[in-house]
């Protein structure tokens, strides 16, 4: 890395397995004799809207031709957005790192897709465009996930252990000179699924959960499923999800508010023995479960380290603001994907670039 201080400006475009919306993020982020940091300019969620909804979480049972039209369609629609988002807060990006909706994700087979085209983008903004982050991880052996501890090293080193609670909780620490990081369970996934049922976007402060009964049966259940007990690297895909996890509360005659309450209390137990091997550090916790009140309240109870929840603008786009940075990374030529975190053959320097009017789809 270069000796001399250095400054980027980039746009990081999240859109996550729990289909609240579209992170996006403007920062700085500044090189400095080896060291990273980085100031926030502008923050923005789209919610998105039922149609939008409907098209991202039926993709998965698609025809092939059918998705390479919702990626064209998609992208388009994230470039009318970060285009919007550049107007309005007076922006001048160098580049746009764009992590897009996954639709599969099966790296045991060789194959990750993450639709929204990076030249509908690149066109749109007239701004170069980074994105398909894991497909060259996928392609060397790797699960093409956790890719964030890579921003948790360099950007949020302060903390020992970074955890993220999306869709999908994942967790990251260094180890015995290494970074490793995996997925560790679902998360909002399965508990914006059962809040829906009731009527609600989401459960606020796990206030449902709260009230719901502890089902013991069902609970061991969860916490017996096979994935717990594997080695990582590994990472949890919505096949995985709903053909292993979803079953159990699918079959299940609980209420609503108890089946939230055991699935609250499994992923909590789920983190603590994700982390309680380590020595009693500071964890931050970031995402949209960093704000579920009952849930922080378990794993507090249950996990031995010091919980850290940073400002409300982190909490809400700090995966937004890494894929802004691994797109800074690809843009300089460096490594934004640990071996180590994967279980690739090498680390990774990944993500394809489209230039303004570049043709074609990634």
């Amino acid at each position: 890395m270069s000796q001399s201080s250095k400054t980027y400006c980039a746009i990081g475009v999240m859109s996550g397995t729990s289909l609240d919306g579209i992170d996006i993020v403007c920062c700085n982020f500044i090189a400095n004799n080896g060291l990273w940091n980085f100031e926030v300019l502008a923050a923005e969620e789209i919610p998105y809207d039922l149609e939008w909804k409907a098209k991202l979480s039926e993709a998965f049972y698609k025809t092939d031709t059918e998705i390479q039209k919702l990626h064209f369609e998609y992208g388009e629609f994230l470039g009318d957005k970060i285009k919007a988002f550049i107007k309005n807060h007076y922006l001048r990006p160098e580049l746009i790192a764009s992590h897009g909706h996954t639709i599969f994700h099966l790296p045991e087979k060789g194959y990750t897709l993450q639709i929204g085209d990076g030249a509908a983008i690149a066109s749109a903004t007239e701004t170069l465009t980074i994105n398909n982050f894991r497909a060259e991880d996928v392609s060397k052996g790797g699960q093409g996930a956790p890719l964030v501890p890579v921003g948790d090293k360099l950007l949020f080193s302060q903390y020992d252990i970074c955890l993220n609670i999306g869709g999908i909780a994942n967790i990251s620490y260094d180890f015995e000179g290494s970074r490793l990081a995996f997925d560790v369970c679902p998360a909002n996934q399965p508990l914006n699924f059962l809040a829906e049922k009731k009527g609600l976007n989401f459960d606020f402060d796990g206030d449902n959960a709260r009230s719901g009964k502890l089902h013991p049966e069902l609970l061991n259940q969860l916490n017996q499923l096979g994935y717990y007990r594997q080695e990582f690297p590994k990472s949890l895909g919505r096949e995985w999800v709903e053909s292993e996890f979803m079953s159990f509360i699918n079959n299940s005659d609980l209420d609503y508010d108890s089946l939230l309450r055991t699935v609250t209390e499994h992923i909590a137990i789920q983190i603590a023995s994700a982390a309680n091997h380590l020595d009693s550090t500071k964890m931050l916790i970031t995402g949209g479960g960093a704000k579920n009140k009952f849930l922080i309240e378990r794993i507090t109870h249950l996990c031995k380290h010091d919980i850290v929840l940073p400002s409300p603008k982190i909490i809400d786009f700090k995966e937004a603001i890494v894929f802004a940075f691994l797109g800074v990374l690809k843009f300089r030529g460096e490594i934004n994907c640990f071996a180590s975190v994967t279980g690739a053959n090498e680390d990774s320097s990944s993500g394809d670039l489209f230039f303004p009017k570049q043709k074609g789809n990634s």
